[in-house]
């Protein structure tokens, strides 16, 4: 467990200011929701831990849109704590193939490990927490909540996806609404249903809010 403790301080530590839906909570929310459905899976823990806790350890939407980032602060780290060259590379993979990308992005790698972390980093971007991350990201880039003049965009490109200025809550059709049908894992799609069902009722509150219907 050395290797794990070592990791989450350096998470902490390397996180200690970032913006607060990619901050250490998130990391530790998606870290526990890996070891939830790690239990009911056949998986590599320690790949499961450590790629769930430094999945985002350098985000590109932070670093001017540079995916290489993560990965490079990841091995450092990594080769520091002496840890296995085969460990390494297989949470490098988790990194570089974790993200939503617009939900047009084709991984070039696939585990049952990156399946897990992924359930758990798409579980952290919906329900009650995905609702309030969405909206505390659309405040830190000055987005509009809504416009119902912009349409949202389900078919962007990773690009297009990727430099969107579009309204908060067009968010919601363009990635979040979507990710109960890209769940992996029977957990991931059992809790991803539930969370997905309250986003549902507040897109329903919200609107006849704005409509002045309540």
């Amino acid at each position: 467990m050395l290797l794990i403790d070592n990791t989450i301080l350096f998470v902490k530590q390397k996180l200690k200011n970032a913006e607060s839906g990619h901050d250490w909570f998130h990391m530790e929310r998606v870290y526990k929701n890996a070891l939830l459905i790690a239990q009911n899976e056949i998986c590599n823990l320690k790949i499961v831990q450590l790629g769930a806790l430094l999945h985002d350890i350098a985000d590109s939407k932070f670093n001017n849109g540079d995916e290489t980032v993560g990965p490079k602060v990841a091995r450092e780290f990594l080769e520091s704590q002496n840890t296995p060259e085969e460990i390494i590379t297989h949470v490098i993979n988790i990194i570089e193939n974790i993200s939503f990308k617009g939900g047009n992005f084709e991984n070039k790698f696939t585990s049952k490990e990156l399946q897990i972390v992924q359930d758990a980093d798409r579980l952290d971007a919906i329900g009650a927490i995905g609702i309030a991350r969405t909206f505390n990201y659309g405040g830190f880039k000055n987005r509009p909540l809504y416009n119902p003049d912009i349409k949202p965009q389900t078919n962007m490109s990773k690009e297009e996806y990727k430099n969107s200025m579009a309204p908060t809550l067009n968010h919601f059709y363009e990635k979040l609404l979507l990710l109960k049908d890209k769940m992996n894992t029977e957990i991931g799609k059992k809790i991803a249903l539930e969370r997905h069902q309250f986003m549902e009722l507040f897109l329903s509150q919200f609107y006849a809010e704005w409509e002045g219907e309540k």
